[in-house]
């Protein structure tokens, strides 16, 4: 079977959306990803397009993910790249999905530290999260205006690869 494969390199857009169901963990996200140029006139580096990508984590990657992923990170992302058209009150829409098969930071832009999930570990029921709005861009975080902690104090443990 042929597949697109690609890697990309972005921010995150929105809060990750972690679901569990029969068929097993899912997560997702959106991807914001801006072109960036030398501008020789102004001899500065400026923005360009920016495309967003909804990026799909299954299984303990979707654990991890929302565990390790909150707004603003900067993230490598490798999947299988899908996109799909429809139509919605007389429009046609296109959309850029990555079925996730590697996500990491991006440690060009900062620090992470790698922690291994034990699999002897009890590992915390995840919460289910709000359903954000797609369209209109990230949906708000209240809860970290009523905190002073990291909002990593709210995502679930990651879990060991099988």
């Amino acid at each position: 079977m042929n597949e697109t494969l690609v890697c990309v390199v972005g921010n995150v857009a929105t809060q990750p959306v972690y679901r569990e169901s029969p068929a097993g963990p899912t997560a997702r996200f959106r991807l914001a990803v801006t072109a960036r140029y030398l501008d020789r006139d102004k001899n500065a580096w400026t923005d360009g397009h920016t495309n967003f990508f909804t990026v799909w984590a299954r299984r303990s990657l979707a654990t991890n993910v929302a565990a390790s992923v909150a707004v603003g990170d900067p993230l490598v992302v490798q999947g299988r790249l899908k996109v799909r058209t429809e139509q919605r009150d007389g429009q046609s829409w296109l959309s850029a999905d990555l079925d996730a098969v590697a996500i990491g930071h991006d440690l060009s832009r900062g620090t992470s530290a790698f922690r291994r999930a034990s699999k002897s570990e009890p590992q915390p029921e995840p919460t289910a999260q709000p359903e954000p709005t797609w369209e209109t861009g990230p949906p708000s975080r209240p809860e970290e205006t009523e905190q002073s902690g990291p909002a990593s104090q709210h995502r679930p443990e990651p879990v060991g690869v099988t």
